[in-house]
């Protein structure tokens, strides 16, 4: 029975950062709302985001693409969200919390605030053009300030401060990184791996300064500052952002007299529990066992545990590993465990340097040798996760230790995910198991993609998806479940594999192909099934791009694609002309006006910037394309799993913000890439600035504009599953831009699953986005001109499969409801609604 809201208590949330967040998922998820009323205060006015991946704000993505939700989450899931409202203070002896906008009371608050950049109190920090990196406010306060700057300089070489350094690289600054300490990253690395990072940094045009103190900030000579250091050498440079490390946004809890920890933070217990049992803390802010977590793996373990806390549970927070593996600047960084042995007496230690590939990798393990207490990786991170596994479940070691570092002609080691026991953490993220993954498979999951929906495993940082990819298969296989991709009972072969035999022996029928390589049914011998005639048929497509209404391959299209119209629920069809861009001429228009009229169309503007003509009957498609197609328009392929749309804003021609003319390059691409069948249908988009009106990040194809090119996005798409789109490439020009489409399409085409969006098949593409960039971008596959030449075959065998249907006497036979009989449908009936005809 559900309490009247009014007589609930309660739950207020200060803070709206990813731990913030993840608190408000976890108590939705668990039906919080049943018993509380839940309240959250973010005092920046843009909801939850991504801050793990701020630094792709200045490659193109924007507030909503970082967001942690959709807009409606918290309204759709019972919680009031008041963004823009800081709370100034907590009354505790009236139990009410203090914003600039009013009080509230409250019956349980969690502090979820997260933490601050400490700026370090150099004469002249205050100075314009000095800011920190950590709010997607700050980042907008760097760009205006880089418009005017050709130099910046980034105060701290940790983890943030080299990420504040590829942000200005991205700028198109001169950057460089100044360090207090002897080396970078001092946490993570030592003098060796800090040596080797510092290399590799400085070869991608960033320079480094270690053991430099910043002694004042003064006017610069050539440049707006001048950086005195301890020596009385000078560095002079146009911005300087902060980064030199973080400190708990304590200062409510110290307020109101919360138990607080010597040098900041609020102190907790187990179950997150401040000194106030009406007050828990999470997150950056919290001080459990005098340590500060600033990693968000811990943030989140806690957020799950303060929502059992707050709902009568007995869970408890047992500490984090601060284990990380970090891409910095493109550079590989990982640390696990002890990596520095300081923490082990009698610990030993392996290393292994090569300085020609810059790898180095450091084993802390047991005096005996048989356990491994940390390890540190500069250069490849191939070897952590087996790495990880070994140290956070205190597996024995090999007998010689060094082998898990050492290089072999097999690459790194792995670890088979038979020997992880149940309690192995698979994603640190989301806390997820080995023996959650089992469960999951228990209940009924039988796929990968399944998985991580369950259980978020993968879906955080993305680092685990090999190791989580090897256990769900595993496991699958031990429950007697044949990993199996065969297509269908009539080929003994994946989609994949199908594509290579048809593509290299030049199979251009099923008949041929389900003769050579296939094997009938008993109830259809030879004639191949629903599942495998049309994958087949987007093969044979995507491989010769022959017309698919031709005598040989028209058997094996479904509905859709036979009368090259998708069917409505009333068995009418839709028509969709092809409009480019979405740009189209004032004739254009009125044709499509007067098609509608004549033969009684209900009419929709798309999406994708077409129009769209519903009711057609199947009789009247042949006399409805005849006059669209003499009037220019050609098909707009929106029945087939094919290229559909290429959307665009107005870009530079019109929009005083384009940078470049997004309108001409969509217009490009579609006219490319029109016709391509692929294993599931593709939608581009392309916008002329950063301001992003095309919505390209959440498309297969995303281009987006900059003062320097163009970046590309990909794997992006709406449904049931929305998914970002990831950036694949920056600054491309026209040529390479096009080279890279073509690629990653035909990449994807070839190696798909059947019916596979790109989004699927990037979650389960092995090697992930860094795979995708080597093979689209770096050729390393070694097959960039061949997918190339694929693409150029499809291109240059295109043709309107409308206009070559209107004009075969053979084709137009199949456009008639009855075989016998050429009286149209008796049964659709429509009536009206709006001024236009739908089905009754």
């Amino acid at each position: 029975m559900n309490t009247p809201s009014q007589a609930k208590p309660q739950l207020i949330i200060i803070g709206n950062g990813m731990v913030g967040h993840h608190l408000v998922e976890q108590l939705i998820e668990r039906g919080a709302t049943e018993q509380y009323r839940i309240t959250v205060f973010g005092e920046e006015r843009h909801r939850a985001y991504d801050r793990v991946h701020l630094s792709e704000y200045f490659a193109g993505r924007d507030a909503e693409s970082l967001a942690m939700s959709d807009a409606d989450f918290y309204a759709a899931g019972g919680v009031e969200l008041r963004l823009s409202e800081t709370v100034t203070a907590i009354d505790r002896d009236a139990s009410e919390v203090v914003t600039d906008q009013g009080r509230y009371p409250y019956a349980r608050l969690v502090l979820a605030t997260g933490s601050y950049p400490f700026v370090p109190p150099i004469p002249g920090h205050e100075r314009d053009n000095c800011l920190v990196y950590r709010t997607l406010d700050d980042l907008d306060a760097i760009r205006a300030a880089a418009e005017n700057a050709t130099t910046g300089v980034v105060v701290g070489g940790g983890l943030l401060g080299l990420e504040a350094a590829n942000a200005l690289r991205g700028l198109d600054l001169d950057t460089a990184v100044v360090e207090f300490a002897p080396r970078l990253m001092p946490m993570q690395v030592d003098a060796e791996g800090g040596e080797l990072l510092r290399e590799k940094i400085e070869s991608l045009g960033v320079q480094v300064l270690t053991d430099r103190a910043t002694q004042h900030i003064e006017d610069g000579q050539a440049s707006f500052h001048r950086m005195v250091f301890q020596d009385d050498k000078v560095l002079e440079t146009d911005l300087i952002v902060f980064s030199a490390g973080i400190r708990p946004r304590d200062e409510l809890a110290r307020d109101c007299s919360l138990e607080m920890g010597e040098h900041g933070g609020v102190v907790i217990d187990d179950r997150c529990l401040t000194s106030d049992p009406a007050i828990l803390a999470i997150g950056e802010v919290a001080l459990w066992n005098n340590s500060i977590f600033g990693l968000v793996a811990p943030g989140y373990q806690m957020a799950k545990v303060a929502a059992d806390t707050l709902l009568g549970g007995e869970l408890t927070f047992e500490g984090a590993d601060m284990s990380t593996k970090l891409k910095l600047l493109g550079v590989d960084v990982g640390a696990i465990g002890d990596a520095h042995g300081n923490q082990n007496p009698g610990a030993r230690t392996f290393r292994y340097l090569d300085e020609i590939k810059q790898e180095y990798r450091k084993l802390v393990v047991s005096s005996d040798g048989k356990k491994l207490l940390g390890a540190m990786l500069v250069g490849d991170n191939a070897y952590y996760d087996t790495l990880m596994q070994y140290y956070a479940n205190a597996m024995e070691l090999p007998e010689d230790p060094a082998a898990l570092i050492l290089p072999s002609t097999e690459g790194a080691p792995t670890l088979g995910a038979d020997a992880l026991p149940d309690s192995a953490t698979i994603c640190s993220c989301h806390n997820v198991t080995k023996g959650a993954i089992c469960e999951t498979l228990d209940a009924g999951a039988v796929d990968l993609g399944s998985v991580k929906s369950s259980t978020r495993a993968s879906t955080g940082c993305g680092g685990c998806a090999a190791l989580l990819k090897s256990v769900v298969d595993h496991e699958l296989e031990a429950r007697g479940v044949e990993v199996d991709q065969s297509i269908c009972e009539h080929f003994a072969h994946t989609r994949q594999e199908l594509y290579d035999i048809v593509r290299v022996e030049g199979i251009k029928t099923f008949g041929e192909l389900i003769d050579k390589h296939g094997h009938g049914s008993p109830q259809s011998p030879g004639l191949g099934c629903d599942i495998c005639k049309p994958a087949v048929a987007s093969i044979l497509a995507s491989c010769f791009n022959e017309p698919i209404t031709d005598a040989a391959h028209i058997p094996l299209q479904d509905t859709n694609d036979t009368f090259m119209a998708n069917m409505q629920k009333n068995g009418t069809y839709s028509v969709v002309p092809r409009v480019p861009g979405g740009e189209i001429t004032p004739d254009k228009l009125v044709v499509l006006g007067q098609v509608a009229q004549k033969y009684a169309l209900y009419t929709k503007v798309t999406g994708g910037q077409r129009i769209d003509l519903f009711g057609a009957r199947l009789e009247d498609l042949p006399d409805i394309w005849g006059e669209l197609i003499e009037a220019g328009f050609e098909t707009g392929h929106a029945y087939g799993k094919s290229v559909r749309t290429v959307k665009s804003c107005v870009g530079s021609t019109w929009c005083r913000y384009g940078v470049a003319d997004s309108v001409g390059m969509a217009i490009q691409l579609e006219h490319r890439y029109k016709g391509l069948r692929s294993p599931h249908k593709l939608k581009f988009a392309v916008s002329g600035c950063t301001r992003e009106c095309a919505e390209a990040q959440s498309k297969d194809v995303g281009v987006i504009a900059t003062e320097h090119g163009w970046n590309l996005y990909v794997c992006g798409n709406g449904g049931m599953r929305p998914r970002h789109a990831e950036l694949l490439a920056t600054d491309l020009d026209d040529a390479a831009l096009i080279q890279a489409i073509d690629r990653f399409l035909m990449f994807y085409v070839r190696t798909a699953d059947r019916l596979q969006r790109t989004s699927v098949w990037r979650e389960n593409l092995e090697g992930g986005l860094d795979y995708l960039k080597e093979v689209v971008l770096e050729d390393s596959l070694g097959i960039g001109d061949e997918l190339e030449a694929q693409m150029q075959t499809v291109i240059d065998n295109y043709e309107c499969e409308w206009a070559g249907a209107i004009n075969d006497p053979e084709k137009l036979k199949r456009f008639r409801s009855f075989v016998n009989d050429a009286r149209p449908d008796p049964d659709i009936i429509v009536t009206e609604e709006r001024g236009q005809l739908r089905p009754a």
